[in-house]
This record gives structure tokens, C-alpha cells and sequence, in this order.
């Protein structure tokens, strides 16, 4: 799943992005309320998680708005207001679940995957086919004419990058900023060992092979005509 955080603490921040990456997922992280309406307006999230006491904007200001302009991510509420009229509030101003902190980062895990699930397929698309390859994305599983494949995290999300655009060229840029975050080249061999890695896995043992090397451009994972 793609995250948004909007949260103004950023050892909290930083925390939540390493456990969500851990967990196979990414996220963007927005400091202060006017950065995280720019970003939730920008779209493309399957969930956002929003501290309620932001500077610049307030959490349940950006949730209203965002709904009131059609918005139907799913939304999870973190905050130290934990009364019951605090999370009452949270939930009537549009909020999906409300998390009182501190908290378990396994359950709020749970919880965001929880909302991912009550959307609509035509909202967030959970599972990739190809072929007889097939990728969940929220229980985070691969299989292949049935047989379970195990992937390491960063071996589940490059092949959930390259599932999600099946068919097409993935450049090594395309990979480096979306599957390891870096806006520039390292200069190392970590795409081609991965995809090696990834191969082996998907493809040996297999009839036929689907992830292709597109020499001078990238790489493709593709059914045969």
C-alpha cells in the first residue's frame, strides 16, 4: 500500500515510516498540516494516517475538507485525545477509525489494513494477476500456479511495482525512486541483484518465464502473446 503521514513529531514520523516499510509498504511524510493537504489533494494514497494537533492546519480541518471535495481514502486518526467525545469528534469529522496514542504498531497495522479491505475494488486494487503469478498486497503474499513464493520486503515491492505496471518498461530510475526511494543513481549493482534474486524466485521452475530484461531500457514483467 502507498501511506500518507501527516505528523508533526518526527522521531513519531520516522518511526512510522520504517515499521510501514518493514512491512512492505511505502509512505510519504508530511510535517505540518498545510504539506499534508497538499499531498492528500495531490492523491493516489490507499490510506493516510493523520495526527489531529498539526501546526499550520489541524488534522480534522484537512479530513473535512478532503471529504468535502470527494475524497474517500480511508483515513485512520492518531492522537493523544483519547476521551470519548476526542475520538467521537475525530470519527463524525470524517475520520474511518480513531488510534489513541501511545500505541502497537501491530495494531495500528491491523487497522490500516482493515480499511484497505472495506474498499471497493473499483477504489484500490489488492490483488495483481498475471498469468498464474498472483501478488496480495495486503496479506502480503505470492503465489505461483498455487505454490507459495517467499519474498523478502524489498523483493514484495519490487514485484508489486512491477505487477502494477505489467506490461510496460520499468526503467532503473522508475525503480530506484519507487521501490528504494532514492531521486538519484547510486551507482551499484542493487537493481540487478534484486531482479536476480526476484527471478529465480517467480520465474525457475516455471513455465514461462515472465520477468524480461529489455536491454538498453529497463525491465518488463510479461506474459507471452
Amino acid at each position: 500500500m502507498r501511506i500518507l503521514i501527516i505528523e508533526d513529531d518526527i522521531e513519531a514520523a520516522s518511526y512510522l515510516v520504517k515499521g510501514l516499510k518493514e512491512a512492505g509498504h511505502t509512505s510519504d511524510h508530511a510535517p505540518d498540516g498545510d504539506v499534508g493537504y497538499a499531498l492528500a489533494h495531490k492523491g493516489g494514497y490507499d490510506v493516510m494516517i493523520i495526527d489531529r494537533m498539526l501546526p499550520k492546519r489541524d488534522g480534522l480541518s484537512i479530513i473535512e475538507q478532503r471529504r468535502t471535495e470527494g475524497d474517500a481514502t480511508p483515513v485512520l486518526i492518531l492522537s493523544a485525545l483519547g476521551e470519548v467525545d476526542d475520538r467521537v469528534t475525530g470519527l463524525r469529522a470524517g475520520g474511518d477509525d480513531y488510534l489513541t496514542k501511545p500505541y502497537a504498531f501491530t495494531e495500528l497495522l491491523a487497522r490500516i489494513e482493515v480499511m484497505a479491505r472495506r474498499r471497493s475494488p473499483s477504489e484500490v486494487e489488492t490483488v495483481y494477476r498475471l498469468a498464474d503469478l498472483e501478488l496480495d498486497r495486503l496479506s502480503h503474499s505470492v503465489k505461483r500456479a498455487g505454490q507459495v513464493i517467499l519474498l523478502q520486503p524489498r523483493e514484495f515491492r519490487l514485484l508489486e511495482y512491477l505487477m502494477k505496471n505489467a506490461g510496460q518498461v520499468v526503467t532503473r530510475t522508475m525503480l530506484l525512486e519507487n521501490v528504494w526511494d532514492y531521486h538519484f543513481d547510486p551507482q551499484t549493482n542493487v537493481i540487478d541483484v534484486h531482479i536476480s534474486r526476484l527471478r529465480a524466485k517467480i520465474d525457475k521452475g516455471f513455465d514461462p518465464a515472465l520477468l524480461q530484461t529489455v536491454r538498453g531500457s529497463g525491465y518488463s514483467l510479461r506474459a507471452p502473446d
